[in-house]
C-alpha cells in the first residue's frame, strides 16, 4: 500500500476558485527573501492549529505558503519575524494558474491538520542534544516525549509521526565504550537501561530494543509516519535484522556475542538496507558497513569542500518525495554524525534516494514505505555542527535561521499534514 496525495483537476480548480472566493491571501515566500526560514513551517503549524487553510506550494519560490489573508497571521508572522507578503485575490490566482501550468514543475497541496508529534527520547537526555527537538523548539512546533513503555503499551497509535531519538536500537549503548566506559553519563544509561529492561520482563537491554523495534515497525505498517537521524536509522534496521541473534559482545549483555551471528542477519526485516556487514569489533564505533566512515569519505573532515545534492521531483507526479526536499538550495553543505551516510550499493532497490554526494557511495537522505506508512533516513547529527562532540554545547538556532540542512528536518515534520487518499496498488 502507498500514499498518494491528492491532485487532480477538480482539485486545482478548487484551490483556484477558493483563492479569488476568499480574496486576499498571505504568501510566506521560502526562496532567499525569507527572513526566518525555519519559523516560518512553525507558523504553518500554528495556523493549521487555528484552522486557517495552509497550501504548500511545492516548488514555488522554495516551497512557499498560501494563507488565508487574515490579520492575525500578518500579526504573527511579525511576532515570530517570518517575512511574508500580502495578496489580493487576484494576485493569489495567478500564483495558482503558473502552478498548475502543466508546464511547470510546481503544485499545489492543501494542508489539513496539525500532525500529533512524538519523539522517542530517554527520560535522561544524554549530554549531546538532537536536531529535530531542537527544530522544532525554535520553529514552536508542540510535540510529547515517548519512551520503551509507551511504544510497547501500544500508545504510539496516538501520533501521526514519531522521530528517533539518538537511539542504539542494538542494545550496545552507542559504542561508546572503548572512550567513555567510566563517564558518569554513560554508567549513569547503562544502570538505567538496564533496570527498564528488568522492569518490562526482559533479560538484556537488547531484547527489549528488539521488541520496541517490532512495535515501531507495526506502527509504520498501520499508517504512522518515521523519521529518524544519525545512529538511530542504521542500528534500527540492524536490530530487525538480528531479531533472533546476539550480536552484543559482553561489555554490553553479559555474554559473547554468537560467532555466526553475520549469517544469521534476516535482511527481509530490514526497512532500507541488506546485504550489510556487521562491525564485531565492540570497541569500535561503527556498528556496520552501511555507515561510510570520515577515513573512507569523499572531502570528509573538511567542511569547507563537503557538500551533498538534493535531487529533484516531480512535483505533479511525485509530491511525497517533492515535499521532503523543498529548500532554497539544493548543494547542502554536510556534516558529521555516528552514522554520517548510508552505502549506495546496500540501500534496497526500492527505496527512493532524496540526496547523495554525487560520483560516490554517499548517500544522505532516505525515503521509504511501508506497509500504509512511510520512514525516511537522514544522516549526521547536526546540519549547523559539522563534527558534533559529546559534551559540545547545543546549536543556538537563532544564528542558523535560513538553515537549507534543518529545513529537510521540518519537511519531514510538516508533510503527514499534507491531505491525502490511500489507494492500494
Amino acid at each position: 500500500m502507498t500514499i498518494r496525495f491528492l491532485r487532480t483537476a477538480a482539485a486545482a480548480l478548487c484551490l483556484f476558485v477558493s483563492a479569488q472566493a476568499f480574496g486576499q491571501k498571505v504568501l510566506i515566500p521560502m526562496d532567499l527573501k525569507q527572513t526566518d526560514h525555519l519559523k516560518a513551517y512553525g507558523i504553518a503549524f500554528w495556523a493549521l492549529q487555528k484552522n486557517i487553510e495552509v497550501d504548500w506550494l511545492l516548488n514555488y519560490r522554495g516551497g512557499s505558503f498560501m494563507l488565508d489573508g487574515l490579520d492575525l497571521v500578518a500579526i504573527e508572522c511579525r511576532v515570530r519575524g517570518v517575512a511574508f507578503e500580502q495578496l489580493s485575490g487576484s494576485q493569489a490566482s495567478a500564483i495558482y494558474a503558473e502552478i498548475q501550468d502543466e508546464n511547470t514543475n510546481m503544485d499545489a497541496v492543501r494542508l489539513e491538520k496539525p500532525p500529533r508529534i512524538a519523539v522517542y527520547v530517554p527520560p535522561n537526555f544524554l549530554p549531546w542534544d538532537d536536531a529535530v527537538t531542537l527544530a522544532m523548539q525554535y520553529a514552536e512546533i508542540p510535540y510529547e516525549k515517548v519512551w520503551d513503555d509507551e511504544v510497547l503499551q501500544g500508545k504510539l497509535a496516538q501520533y501521526d509521526w514519531i522521530h528517533l531519538h539518538h537511539e542504539d536500537f542494538t542494545g550496545q549503548y552507542g559504542k561508546f565504550y572503548a572512550n567513555f566506559a567510566t563517564a558518569p553519563w554513560y554508567v549513569e544509561q547503562q544502570v538505567m537501561y538496564e533496570k527498564k529492561a528488568k522492569q518490562l520482563g526482559f533479560g538484556k537491554v537488547s531484547e527489549m530494543k528488539k521488541a520496541v523495534a517490532r512495535k515501531i515497525k507495526e506502527y509504520i505498517a498501520a499508517g504512522g509516519f518515521l523519521f529518524a537521524m544519525c545512529s538511530a536509522t542504521d542500528t534500527y534496521d540492524i536490530a530487525l535484522a538480528a531479531e533472533n541473534t546476539d550480536i552484543c559482545d559482553a561489555m554490553y549483555d553479559g555474554d559473547p556475542a554468537d560467532p555466526g551471528a553475520q549469517k544469521k542477519l534476516d535482511f527481509s526485516k530490514c526497512l532500507a538496507f541488506q546485504n550489510f556487514t556487521l562491525e564485531t569489533n565492540p570497541l569500535r564505533y561503527e556498528y556496520s558497513d552501511i555507515d561510510i566512515p570520515p577515513s573512507d569519505m569523499v572531502n570528509a573532515i573538511n567542511p569547507e569542500t563537503d557538500y551533498f545534492t538534493l535531487f529533484e521531483f516531480s512535483a505533479k507526479y511525485d509530491p511525497v518525495p517533492t515535499m521532503l526536499t523543498q529548500d532554497h538550495a539544493n548543494i547542502i553543505k554536510g556534516f558529521l554524525g555516528q552514522t554520517t551516510n548510508f552505502k549506495k550499493s546496500l540501500i534496497k532497490k526500492n527505496i527512493i534516494v532524496l540526496a547523495e554526494k554525487e560520483g560516490t557511495e554517499e548517500v544522505r537522505y532516505i525515503h521509504g514505505n511501508y506497509g500504509r506508512g512511510t520512514f525516511t533516513y537522514y544522516g549526521g547529527h547536526d546540519p549547523e555542527d559539522y563534527q558534533h562532540a559529546v559534551g559540545d554545547p547545543p546549536t543556538d538556532l537563532s544564528l542558523h535561521k535560513n538553515s537549507p540542512g534543518y529545513r529537510l528536518i521540518l519537511n519531514n515534520i510538516l508533510f503527514p499534514a499534507a491531505k491525502k487518499k490511500q489507494q492500494k496498488t
